[in-house]
């Protein structure tokens, strides 16, 4: 297992678009509580208006250890002399404590996400400003999935980030990457039992990717079928691959197939919380599963 130097990830975070839904004040006493229960790191998406860069200021100036990763931050959101200003400065205010994941962020005509992608880097890095570097120094790891952005993660960053894929793609990814460079892995879990209820709600949660161009590639890339993809609905198979559900033990050693097939950390996203709620609940129970308790003196 290989990690980001100087950063303290740990092996399972929390991922979630739960904040989007949420005042800053519930904000700020829920990833508190996070903290608390042991959580090393969170992962926010940039999806409604919660602007990427702010947010993660926010959460890192509302904590004390904790570590917060843009999980991501959309590439066409910001040009790249204010992500590299935003990144200089919060790396300043707050070492080793947070990490850039950048994306090209969904799709968009006419633009490749690629070529984008490497323009974008390109022009970041080539920026000069009057700001100061800071002490610890500013990391950044990409939306990856297919090969040739999985190289440009391993070539020009600390590694790579992906979203809703299978356990036989964390293994691919890491042939790609190689040993050294981070891979992050978002895994949506289920508190569920039962399958037909939750590969109803599985579906429902997945609709959206089942039904976009882009990530209709990436699962027929990944060697499943038009009939896996079902117009949307998806197949017990790929639901299944793509939601883990059932009882804790269940869960938790699903997650672990990640780190097994070479994942170095796991954001662990809850779903079917409905919008304005939390799923803090859920949350303290995995802690219990997933995070090192402390030793009884």
């Amino acid at each position: 297992m290989s990690d980001i130097e100087g950063m303290d990830l740990g092996r399972f975070g929390v991922w979630t678009f739960d904040f989007e839904d949420q005042p800053a004040g519930r904000m700020r006493d829920s990833i508190q509580e996070l903290e608390a229960l042991g959580w090393p790191a969170f992962w926010i998406p940039e999806r409604d208006g919660r602007e990427a860069l702010t947010h993660a200021g926010f959460l890192l100036s509302v904590t004390e250890r904790i570590t917060v990763v843009n999980g991501i931050a959309r590439i066409f959101s910001r040009e790249p002399r204010w992500t590299r200003g935003a990144a200089l400065l919060l790396a300043d205010a707050y070492p080793d404590r947070h990490l850039l994941g950048l994306g090209f962020g969904g799709e968009r005509p006419g633009q490749q996400p690629l070529a984008a992608m490497r323009d974008y880097l390109a022009e970041m890095d080539a920026v000069t400003s009057a700001n100061p570097l800071p002490q610890a120094p500013t990391r950044r790891i990409l939306a990856a999935y297919g090969p040739k952005m999985l190289a440009l993660a391993r070539e020009h960053s600390a590694g790579a980030h992906t979203y809703h894929v299978s356990v036989r793609h964390t293994a691919q990814a890491r042939e790609v990457l190689g040993a050294e460079p981070f891979l992050g892995v978002e895994q949506a879990v289920l508190f569920e039992r039962d399958p037909a209820r939750a590969r109803e709600i599985a579906r429902e949660h997945l609709h959206v990717y089942l039904t976009s161009k882009y990530n209709v590639a990436k699962f027929l890339r990944l060697g499943y079928t038009e009939a896996d993809l079902d117009g949307g609905r998806g197949s017990d198979r790929l639901v299944d691959d793509l939601v883990v559900w059932g009882d804790l033990d269940t869960i938790a050693g699903k997650l672990h197939q990640h780190l097994d097939a070479g994942a170095d950390h796991v954001g662990v996203q809850v779903i079917g919380v409905r919008p304005g709620e939390s799923a803090l609940p859920q949350w303290r129970e995995l802690a219990s599963a997933l995070l090192p308790q402390p030793v009884a003196r």
